[in-house]
């Protein structure tokens, strides 16, 4: 070989690499610096989860699983949503410590209570007890502190995050996306606090966030809002469909009371109009909000609570300080803590004054703003002025832990919420299909719709907090239901999953289909039939309309732990 041949030879292979000969020094340095940058700001992978809330967590889990790479994407620093961020512990239903989830979530729920016996002194009761309930509130069996299922969550991810098959891009969000061929492309996400924006590429998208905001951005088809009941047919829909009618969403936060001290913030810049707001809800909220009295959910009727940070509050239905607790002194070795934590997620710092989606991102921070404000004013009225069983007023002693929340003004990292964009599935969940009254009931055997494409259950009452349109409560009973698969799956888009509240569902049905067990069954589901088809070359389209390909997915749903049926001895 010649000298001139050896030249044009390696020059071909240069210009195949992408290089080109010959290069000058400052050529391949910037050379360098374009590939450095490519890196830095383009990211291939499986699957993309946009949204790190329970669902995307699941979604994250059931793709790892399979052997994928996926880049995880989430606006805050803490992964978790619900039960972390927002700070909730879980809403369940009363079969969860035996069934009605999958083997994923029932393994996150224990390792919550290992996360506890590992790491701190408990009593010899508590530590004994299989079904470790560490705040002993009256909303869940497993009420916790938010760290405790952050560092659990962490646990669950961390092997494939080592491995390099995991991507966490914490306090990310998007900011376009790009499809064709009724496909997305990619999609681009920016630091929340600005910097360099990044490209994220895969064959899979999945929408995890709190709002849907995804669907936007990529074209897909989305609903938010209240239906009509000339659309859907269900007897609690609203008379007229309207965008903007969306659940109250709540900014949470923790606090613990220390007698005799005085921990009264100063006085919030609204207090004085929250102080004096009284909802104008139909039908009617029975006075001020800042008020123990409120709306009977179910009979609509006043209803007064108790509160009281170290007693019983005898004759009242429910003493409120009891209700999220998600620390107990008695679950702790004597003196361990100096005062219980109870977590305020309660009708009175509900905020319905604006809608999160739809009006612009402008007029959703003020409302944002404004519900941190709410909170903030319960907490001075109940530091300052709200009635106590010994007839004084305010309890001084309540102290603001944002130490164990971190986030604005001493509260949650993000707000709770209810309800977000929903694509428009091929299948859409309507109450005639869960509803107790919509299906007939109550009468014995009442059973929900049966749905043959199921990808697992879940329980809890059709539960509508007051909306933004003026609404009251929609408490109603429904009946254990199915996820059917049909309402993962987007009219158009191809590689779109959702994989939390913003599935197939319908304002009213959102009610039953948005609490934590469901929430993670769902993202796991969509994680799961992502990979599905990754290794079978399919859609989910074809996966829902193709009965042998359908039954195959089932199959692997359930040798992986899932849950696709009720047995008929319920009880």
């Amino acid at each position: 070989m010649t000298r001139r041949d050896f030249a044009r030879r390696t020059a071909s292979v240069a210009l195949l690499l992408g290089a080109s000969l010959p290069l000058s020094g400052a050529e391949r340095s910037a050379r360098e610096h374009r590939h450095r940058n490519r890196f830095r700001h383009h990211l291939t992978s499986d699957v993309v989860i946009i949204g790190g809330g329970l669902g995307g967590c699941a979604a994250a889990l059931a793709a790892l699983r399979a052997g994928l790479r996926v880049t995880l994407t989430e606006p805050t620093d803490w992964i978790g949503g619900q039960l972390t961020q927002q700070a909730v512990p879980p809403d369940e239903h009363r079969w969860i410590e035996n069934q009605g989830c999958t083997a994923a979530y029932r393994s996150l729920r224990e390792g919550i209570r290992t996360f506890y016996r590992t790491h701190y002194p408990l009593s010899e009761e508590a530590r004994r007890s299989p079904y470790l309930n560490p705040g002993r509130g009256a909303v869940s069996g497993l009420c916790h502190e938010p760290r405790a299922a952050l560092s659990t969550l962490e646990g669950m991810l961390a092997p494939y995050a080592s491995s390099g098959k995991l991507t966490l891009l914490l306090e990310h969000e998007p900011r376009r996306a790009e499809s064709r061929a009724d496909r997305i492309q990619r999609v681009e996400v920016q630091p929340v606090g600005g910097g360099h924006s990044l490209t994220l590429e895969a064959p899979w998208f999945i929408d995890a966030s709190e709002l849907g905001d995804l669907l936007p951005l990529a074209g897909a088809e989305w609903i938010t809002g209240a239906e009509s009941q000339t659309q859907t047919g269900e007897p609690h829909a609203a008379l007229s469909p309207n965008a903007a009618n969306q659940q109250s969403f709540t900014w949470c936060f923790l606090i613990d009371h220390l007698e005799g001290e005085d921990h009264v913030i100063d006085k919030p810049r609204e207090y004085e109009f929250w102080k004096s707001y009284v909802p104008q809800l139909r039908p009617d909220w029975p006075g001020r909000l800042l008020s123990l009295t409120y709306t009977h959910p179910q009979t609509r009727s006043p209803r007064t609570l108790g509160f009281h940070p170290e007693g019983d509050t005898p004759g009242l239905p429910l003493n409120l300080w009891r209700y999220r607790r998600v620390a107990d002194r008695r679950t702790f070795a004597p003196g361990f803590l100096r005062a219980d934590l109870s977590l305020i997620n309660w009708p009175q710092n509900d905020y319905w004054l604006g809608p999160l989606v739809g009006t612009g991102a402008t007029s959703a921070l003020r409302h944002l703003r404004r519900s941190r404000q709410l909170s903030l004013s319960l907490l001075h009225w109940l530091q300052t002025e709200c009635p106590r069983p010994d007839g004084k007023q305010g309890w001084p002693g309540l102290r603001l832990r944002g130490d164990l929340l971190g986030g604005p003004e001493g509260m949650a990292k993000h707000a709770y919420v209810r309800e977000s964009r929903r694509i428009r599935a091929r299948f859409t969940v309507l109450e005639q299909h869960v509803g107790v009254q919509a299906r007939g009931g109550p009468k014995p055997g009442l059973r929900a719709e049966p749905f043959a494409d199921s990808v697992g259950v879940g329980f809890y009452n059709i539960d509508l907090h007051p909306s933004t349109a003026g609404d009251n409560y929609i408490d109603i009973p429904s009946l254990p239901f199915q996820i059917p698969l049909g309402a993962l799956v987007p009219v158009r888009l191809r590689n779109l999953l959702p994989a939390c509240k913003n599935l197939g569902v319908t304002h009213i049905t959102n009610g039953c289909y948005r609490l934590h067990p469901v929430e993670w069954n769902i993202g796991e589901a969509a994680g799961a039939l992502a990979a599905f088809c990754q290794r079978r070359h399919t859609e989910p389209q074809a996966v829902f309309e193709t009965l042998p390909l359908r039954t195959d997915f089932q199959l692997e749903l359930e040798k992986q732990g899932f849950q696709l049926r009720w047995p008929e001895n319920l009880s």
